[in-house]
């Protein structure tokens, strides 16, 4: 075995459309991550529920698309980085879908979930729980804390979301066709 069989080269990895596709996943979804954490814990715009949700499908993409990169520049089956890209087509699919709905809930053009939007109720001063809750801020999913340019976060989500979707479908167009 030589030492260029024992591994893929720069060259390998950058000829290969497979295993670039799922790093460009990897990548977007770090660095989708690393902006919540960033909108959150710096400027302090914290998540409602629906963005935390909204979060999974990158905690899920991003080590399964390394593991995808991994395996296409290892010459792994075509039917396992097809599987892997599957996963990964649909999980961002769903979160645009979380993303729009959101949306939506921002918008008011339908009612979001009852836990993070629906009516507030004042309970009164009833002891000292009642106090304690009064000064926890709860964070709405209908009210947008951030828009640039007409989007909201979770606008963005869904064009990052697409994006992914379809950097997913390529892969696995390539990967089907993988000799």
């Amino acid at each position: 075995m030589t030492l260029a069989a024992a591994g893929p080269s720069r060259e390998g990895i950058a000829s290969n459309p497979v295993a670039l596709a799922a790093l460009l996943i990897a990548l977007i979804a770090a660095a989708t991550l690393a902006g919540a954490w960033y909108f959150q814990l710096v400027l302090d715009i914290k998540p409602c529920p629906l963005c935390l949700e909204q979060r999974y499908a990158y905690y899920l993409a991003l080590p399964l698309a390394i593991l995808v990169a991994f395996l296409a520049a290892r010459g792994s089956p075509r039917q396992v980085l097809m599987a892997g890209f599957i996963i990964l087509l649909l999980a961002t699919l769903a979160n645009a879908w979380l993303g729009g709905y959101h949306a939506g809930v921002e918008w008011k053009f339908w009612p979001g979930p009852a836990d993070c939007s629906g009516p507030l109720v004042d309970f009164g001063k009833a002891g000292n729980l009642l106090e304690q809750l009064d000064k926890v801020k709860v964070v709405r999913c209908d009210e947008v804390q951030w828009r640039f340019l007409g989007l909201s976060l979770a606008g963005y989500n869904v064009l990052i979301s697409l994006a992914m979707a379809a950097i997913a479908l390529f892969g696995f167009v390539r990967a089907a066709k993988k000799a």
